[in-house]
Order: C-alpha cells, then structure tokens, then sequence
C-alpha cells in the first residue's frame, strides 16, 4: 500500500504515523524528543525516528514510504526546508529536509520531504479532516503554553507573505498588559493561554501548582476566583477572535489546544463572550478542534502527499 511518513516533532515529544493518500492511519507511534540530551541528540531522534518509521512500512506493506512530511516548532523556510530557530529544541538554520532525504534514501536518490510548522500543519489536517472539513475558510486557535493560529483557504493553510501568517497569540488585545516574549505587550498569549490561566490561577489561590485544569474544575464549582480568572482569559480571547473575524471572516473558528480541553466550560462563555462584541461582522461558529494531539502528525504527512501531487503535475 503506498503511504507516506507523517512526524510531529514537539519539545519533549515526537508523535508519528504512517499515512494512506486519504488520509487515514496506517501506524502510529510516539517516541521523547530527548531534549535534555541537547540539540544533536534531538536531531539524532529525529532521523532515527524517520528511518525506523520507513522500514516499518517496508515490513508491513512491502514497499517504501513515497515521501516524508515532517512538522517542526518555531520558525521555519518552508521552501528551503531548514528549521530556522526553535527555542525550545535549540537548533538554528538546521536543513532538516536534507538531512531527512539523505537518511530516507534509497536506489532512486533522496527522498521527497516536506517541512512544515507544527501549528499551521495541525491547522491543515483540521481542515481537511476534522473540525474545518468542508468549510472554505477557517481560524484555527491553537490554546497551549502559547498561542497560535492557522489561516485556512480553499482547503489549504495560508502562511503569509514571510511564514508568519495566523500569529494570532501576538496580537495585542491589551496595550500595555504583561511583557510577552516577543518583546511586545498585552498579548493575547499573555492572557489567554493555558500558562497564562496557570499562572493567574496559582497567584489567585496561593498555590505555585495550581494550573489551568484546576481553574476549570474550580470554574464549574462555582468558586469566584476561578471565575474572575477564566472570564478574564475568555474575554481577551474573544477580542482577539473578533479582531481576527473582521480581517479574515472565516466562516467558522476551529479552537484546540490543551485549554480547548475543558469544553463547554470554555466554549459556553467564548461563544457568549464572541457574539456580544460582534456588529457588523457576520458571526463565526466557534468549535472545538477534533483530532487533537494528532493534528500536526497528520497535517505533516498531508504535507508530504501534496509534494508529491506537486511533483507529478510539475
């Protein structure tokens, strides 16, 4: 059966499958990313990763992968296919696409690989196979240590003019709020994020282990701290999604992520708290992603079936 190699590479996990064209899963595995081992121990997992993968689906279907698609956090040339900066794994300008094409390789030459960012190929499989099937143009909001976003088009991710396309976690809902990392101020990743929930709900309670799930739970308890801090957090993400919905009017905006977790207890409010500041923009549906922490995995190997759509029409 022809298939591709689908890899997500996260800060302290790497989350993989083998991928048929339409989609759906052949295999899957999970393995560390081994970050504390330092950045050539983690790029060292990586290509072990890749080739275990490629002989698996050798063993299993008799023939090699067709390609590999691989998503990456921080900044990347998706054209040149280099990792250009990852705080968290360390690596700057890593040619990730050479080096996975030359370990890949096989009688014919290098393997075809694609590379993409990890938020904007979970945007990507959304779109095509989960919360934003269908749906011609979308946002997805991905609610974790950061905040992040897709711009899905027609069935594709819009990555902008510079690959920052969807950075919706910078824009800035509360001028002059708290320092972010981008060196900006009053960002929603500030306010919104699953950290920044954390670290207002332990301040709140006096508790340095008190994190975003606890508030949640503590939310559908009735607790009124739980509920100043969750509302605040609700409201600057309603701003920032109404800022988004004039610039782009999707029709629907997809939210995942680990805060996405808490369900109604999120959606209920953020719908609320979306259509108040709404006026003469058309209203988005705003729901919960649906593949989770698979998303990026599967958007990867997406990326690597449209390579070679690409190769064979070029």
């Amino acid at each position: 059966m022809k298939h591709v190699i689908a890899l997500d590479v996260g800060g302290t996990g790497m989350k993989a499958a083998l991928l048929a064209q339409d989609g759906s899963v052949l295999f899957e595995a999970r393995r560390p990313t081994g970050r504390e081992h330092g950045t050539d121990a983690v790029v060292a997992a990586i290509l072990d990763f890749a080739a275990d993968l490629a002989d698996e689906g050798r063993a299993r279907f008799g023939v090699a992968p067709l390609a590999a698609g691989v998503a990456v956090p921080g900044t990347i040339d998706e054209q040149r296919g280099i990792a250009v900066f990852s705080a968290n794994l360390g690596w700057r300008d890593l040619p990730l696409r050479t080096l996975l094409g030359g370990r890949l390789a096989g009688p014919d030459g290098a393997m075809p690989v694609a590379l993409g960012h990890d938020v904007r190929s979970g945007g990507l499989a959304e779109g095509r196979l989960g919360a934003g099937r269908g749906v011609d143009r979308f946002l997805f909001v991905a609610l974790g240590t950061g905040i992040a976003g897709a711009i899905g088009i027609d069935g594709r991710i819009e990555a902008g003019a510079h690959g920052y396309g969807g950075e919706i976690g910078h824009v800035v809902v509360r001028p002059g709020g708290p320092a972010c990392g981008c060196g900006a101020r009053g960002c929603l990743e500030t306010l919104a994020s699953a950290s920044a929930v954390s670290r207002a709900w332990a301040e709140a309670v006096g508790d340095p282990d008190a994190d975003a799930a606890s508030c949640a739970v503590a939310v559908d308890a009735g607790d009124p701290r739980a509920v100043a801090v969750w509302q605040r957090a609700v409201d600057a993400l309603a701003d920032g999604i109404v800022l988004a919905q004039s610039l782009l009017d999707p029709s629907r905006v997809i939210v995942g992520g680990g805060l996405a977790e808490a369900g109604d207890t999120l959606f209920t409010p953020l719908r609320a708290a979306v259509t108040e500041r709404l006026t003469f923009q058309m209203p988005p549906e705003v729901v919960p992603a649906m593949l989770k922490d698979t998303a990026a995995s599967l958007g990867a190997g997406l990326l690597a079936w449209d390579l070679l759509s690409m190769e064979v029409t070029a």
